[in-house]
């Protein structure tokens, strides 16, 4: 009887350090629709988001903005704020401090890192981190490498590299690819230069570091499916299996770096509402996508795709009343001023880290 006890005892001490020596981190991205300052820029087209502008950006609207902002933040994190929240469509530095500093996200003791791009309407992309859960290395910022179209100014691509709490380092992307303004089609190409400056960055991380941990984040304005995401940059649908055996599959007398990288796409599958709508149509425009190492089951961090969701609360929805159901509750709607939040919906996905 002793001794039946004391195998239980270390059984579920065994299990209780298992558990303890686990935890998750959550990732969060969002658009979060012309976050602007009320300061006008000259060297931008932001005169409609300030005081005297046709959206009437007053300082009261601007303030109560980054409160809807710092909100939504909170709900995804549930019980913590995501460790890592890529955004799209913030001016800079300034607003960025105001959301972090004067809303309740000051006690997370986020930092951040911003893009200062070509945009001509001055909109950039940005990554909140958790200095707790991410140490900082470094970040650069790239301008998209336009080949089959005129050049564009558009928003650059942030990569931030550092180390989360296993000792890995980890790449990050966080990307706006250029808007579908003037036609789906008509606008493809220069999706498709934006995919591949993005896929020679990541093939670049693999040659210097043949198993990579990369995760990219943000609104491709391309759907999975699209041929920016599946055929450019190659991000292959999320398989439902792994097999057996470490990655990458080496063969003999090939070293790592000369196999391809491997990217998929945890919003491939097609029965995802979408995070975007436009004209009665949802479609998934944000997006993660990462390499095999955060999901084939062979490193401390991997991601738990089961988490994944379009994070859709009843606060961050609205009747729509022109195309029927509903549609996210948004700033504006058109020129009309409603106090909402954004025309996106965030994305959130978990990682589980073993120590």
């Amino acid at each position: 009887m002793i001794k039946t006890l004391t195998i239980i005892f270390f059984i579920l001490l065994f299990c209780l350090f298992d558990i303890q020596s686990q935890t998750t981190f959550r990732v969060m991205c969002y658009n979060v629709e012309n976050l602007f300052d009320t300061t006008d820029n000259p060297q931008t087209s932001d005169e409609e988001f300030t005081p005297t502008g046709s959206r009437h950006w007053t300082p009261q609207r601007y303030y109560h903005k980054i409160q809807q902002i710092a909100k939504v933040i909170t709900a995804a994190g549930e019980w913590n704020t995501p460790a890592l929240i890529g955004l799209c469509e913030v001016e800079n530095d300034s607003v960025l401090y105001h959301l972090l500093h004067r809303t309740p996200l000051r006690h997370q003791h986020y930092q951040y890192c911003i893009t200062h791009g070509q945009d001509n309407r001055g909109i950039n992309v940005a990554l909140l981190y958790q200095r707790d859960q991410f140490q900082y290395l470094g970040h650069h910022e790239y301008p998209i490498r336009f080949m089959s179209a005129l050049p564009k100014a558009t928003r650059n691509i942030l990569h931030v590299w550092g180390k989360i709490i296993t000792g890995d380092r980890l790449d990050l992307f966080i990307c706006h690819f250029p808007s579908r303004y003037g036609g789906e089609k008509e606008s493809e190409a220069i999706r498709m230069d934006a995919a591949q400056t993005l896929r020679h960055l990541c093939d670049s991380i693999h040659i210097l570091h043949p198993t990579p941990h990369i995760l990219i984040m943000g609104d491709f304005n391309d759907t999975p499916e699209n041929i920016s995401i599946r055929t450019i940059l190659n991000a292959n649908p999320f398989p439902t299996s792994w097999p057996s055996g470490s990655y990458p599959i080496t063969r003999p007398n090939v070293p790592i770096q000369k196999l391809p990288l491997q990217l998929y796409n945890l919003f491939s599958k097609k029965d995802k509402i979408g995070s975007h709508k436009y004209q009665g149509e949802w479609s998934q425009l944000d997006q993660f996508i990462l390499s095999s190492t955060l999901c084939n089951g062979q490193s401390l961090i991997q991601v738990l795709p089961q988490t994944l969701q379009t994070f859709s609360p009843t606060f961050l929805l609205k009747e729509d009343n022109t195309w029927y159901g509903k549609r996210p509750f948004r700033s504006y709607y058109g020129f009309k001023y409603e106090g909402g939040y954004s025309d996106h919906l965030p994305i959130i996905v978990d990682f589980q880290l073993s120590e």
